[in-house]
């Protein structure tokens, strides 16, 4: 059985050309990558797989249930538990430190926090000294280890990436794309990533390429 199947996914918004996207099945621990130009809808694509954005028609089917059958509450408890999301903006808390912004994580998905797990996750990623410290005095480089920690400290099924080496050098793309390997690795975790880095493009097999944009996509 797939872990995640989407079917005839299509996103129509007020004052935007209506977007459709292929079928897509993840077996459990597998490694696709989203390969597009910037505008061609990998961000709405991910927002719809990741039960954040509701399509007009289609499933996303995770395990065999239909994510959007669940009310907004019980979703957003499913995504907090099973989905890691790494942004394309990040989104950590400014007033929190680097173990805050990770351990909310938890917080929000009901589960409580293993600090024994973050320390762990803070050393592997080299933050281990950086704990106490909020993002505004953290490199690029680190904030976007944060967000990867972040989203792999619940142990998800299924991890999705936006972007994640977009504003990094070539140094640090490879080891953005090692830790988020690595941590997938972990737990047999699927490994989702949108990008329209061809620096990566290599190191992955299954690649899906969309087309280049589409009317009032992001």
């Amino acid at each position: 059985m797939p872990l995640l199947e989407t079917t005839s996914l299509n996103i129509h918004r007020r004052g935007a050309a209506p977007l459709a996207f292929p079928a897509l099945s993840l077996a459990p621990a597998a490694r696709t990558l989203l390969l597009g130009p910037s505008g061609c809808g990998k961000t709405t694509w991910l927002s719809a797989i990741g039960g954040l954005l509701p399509p007009t028609s289609g499933s996303v089917r995770f395990q065999d249930t239909d994510i959007y059958t669940l009310a907004g509450r019980r979703r957003d408890r499913w995504r907090g538990r099973h989905c890691g999301f790494v942004f394309q903006g990040l989104h950590l808390i400014p007033s929190l430190t680097v173990r805050q912004n990770i351990a909310i994580a938890s917080t929000l998905a009901g589960l409580p926090v293993d600090h024994g797990r973050i320390d762990m996750l803070l050393e592997r990623l080299g933050l281990g000294a950086l704990s106490r410290r909020k993002p505004a005095a953290l490199s690029q480089g680190e904030q976007q280890r944060v967000a990867v920690a972040r989203a792999v400290v619940n142990r998800p099924l299924l991890i999705l990436a936006d972007e994640p080496t977009s504003a990094l050098d070539d140094t640090q793309a490879q080891a953005a794309i090692d830790m988020l390997m690595a941590c997938a690795d972990e737990g047999g975790t699927a490994l989702l990533i949108a990008t329209h880095d061809n620096r990566i493009a290599q190191r992955f097999e299954n690649k899906i390429h969309i087309p280049a944009k589409q009317e009032g996509a992001i």
